[in-house]
């Protein structure tokens, strides 16, 4: 294996400044090293700390830990096993020779050879074997899978592997649970709570927010630890940090440059625009993107974006119904609105609007019949839809709805009059309630 090494591939990440302990994290890790498990996946989207929180559980571990960063160069199978041993070589120089030189000599063995010499020199190690491979979504060669696969299946008892992706692996993972044998950590269990925000805003970010501001900020990012970070970034020296905690969205300018540069712009053409024609939708489910897509692969778009940490978020067990981060929808909106005409978000709104009536949920059909321009069925929406907001006392929803449509389209329906005159009975302006001889 003559290929040239770059030897910070092998280190493992120094210690960040910006970092918050985490510590029942870490003693997740430990747990899933302790009963022996073979692998322990942290997958979450990128900017999730994942490699933050590694490299510190690597640095506060009693033992040596062999690290591999991978990146898009190593999606070959001679250079990923030649930095796949050079790794475990940083810590135990006895692990691989063999491999080396049969992998060198004329007429070589198969790959399965190769990685079963790989095992048996693990397998005689004196100490345990801990390997890291970061950034493992960098990989799609499926003979590098099978690789991996078979080194899980044939693991010997001393050796640990962990794997950082921002996407699950093509790898057994069911077989592995089902035996008891991985350990996961998810974008559920990176995300900041809002103890973990104010330690990171205030303490290492430096920054003098109140307790409502931290709060708005964490549920706006969702715990996302890369969006605090640009947002502390953007705060600095700036005045009015209420003003600028009401205003974040995801097409904030750093927010929005990193959201592109690192998720929208590494995605295929077909799932770039799955993405922008669906962000218009609160909530998604297969059957309704296939409506605004024209196409009939919804469902599995979706639980491919699922399986790839894609900044969405299943609603329900069955994983049948979706939402995507908010700050990830504000960009995909904010893309589709200077890509799209005028003309195609009409039709997408249409669309959506006749989906969501036909399976009854006309509430959340409305806001897309007024975006459609269809406001003769947004009215019959609103006269459909009001009787709950009016039992519930809200007055406030059908106010918003209402306002939405021309006050001489709402006076030339009854039903949407008698709706507007008790929403000003309800609020105290009886003044403003016509009497029916006003109108002829």
């Amino acid at each position: 294996m003559s290929t040239p090494l770059l030897a910070t591939k092998l280190y493992v990440p120094p210690p960040r400044p910006e970092m918050v302990s985490m510590p029942h994290l870490l003693r997740r890790l430990d747990e899933g090293l302790r009963l022996g498990h073979r692998l322990t996946l942290v997958s979450a989207p990128a900017g999730f700390g994942k490699t933050t929180l590694l490299s510190a559980w690597a640095r506060s571990l009693q033992q040596p830990v062999s690290w591999l960063s991978l990146d898009e160069a190593d999606d070959e199978l001679h250079r990923f096993l030649t930095y796949l041993v050079a790794a475990l070589q940083e810590t135990d120089d006895h692990i691989g020779p063999a491999m080396q030189e049969l992998w060198e000599a004329p007429g070589r063995l198969p790959v399965d050879g190769l990685v079963i010499g790989l095992i048996n020199s693990i397998a005689a190690a004196p100490a345990p074997v801990v390997l890291i491979l970061d950034d493992y979504q960098a990989i799609g060669q499926p003979e590098i899978h099978q690789v991996v696969t078979f080194l899980l299946d044939h693991c010997p008892p001393q050796m640990h592997l962990v794997i950082a992706s921002r996407e699950d692996p093509p790898l057994p993972l069911s077989q592995l649970r089902a035996r008891g044998q991985i350990a996961e950590i998810r974008e559920r269990d990176l995300r900041f709570t809002t103890q973990e925000s104010i330690v990171f805003l205030n303490q290492v970010m430096d920054l003098e927010l109140t307790a409502d501001e931290v709060s708005a900020l964490e549920t706006r990012t969702e715990g996302w630890v890369a969006g605090l970070q640009l947002v502390a970034l953007s705060m600095r020296d700036r005045a009015d940090t209420q003003g600028f905690v009401r205003s974040l969205t995801g097409t904030h300018r750093h927010i929005l440059d990193y959201l592109t540069d690192e998720v929208l712009e590494r995605q295929p053409e077909q799932v770039r625009t799955f993405l922008l024609y669906t962000s218009i939708l609160d909530r998604l489910t297969g059957s309704l993107c296939n409506a605004l897509t024209g196409e009939e692969n919804g469902q599995d778009t979706l639980e491919l974006l699922d399986s790839t940490n894609l900044f969405i978020i299943p609603l329900d067990d069955e994983r049948r119904w979706y939402r995507y981060h908010p700050l990830f929808r504000d960009l995909l909106r904010h893309y589709l609105k200077q890509e799209a005409s005028n003309q195609a978000l009409v039709l997408l709104h249409r669309r959506a609007c006749t989906w969501l009536a036909q399976h009854d949920l006309k509430a959340e059909a409305l806001p897309h019949a007024i975006a459609g321009q269809d406001l003769d069925c947004a009215a019959d929406l609103i006269e459909a839809s009001a009787a709950g907001p009016m039992l519930r006392g809200k007055v406030e929803i059908l106010n918003a709805w209402l306002d939405e449509l021309p006050s001489d389209l709402v006076r030339a329906r009854p039903l949407l009059s008698v709706i507007r005159a008790w929403t000003y009975h309800m609020d105290g302006q009886r003044d403003a309630i016509e009497p029916p001889s006003s109108r002829i």
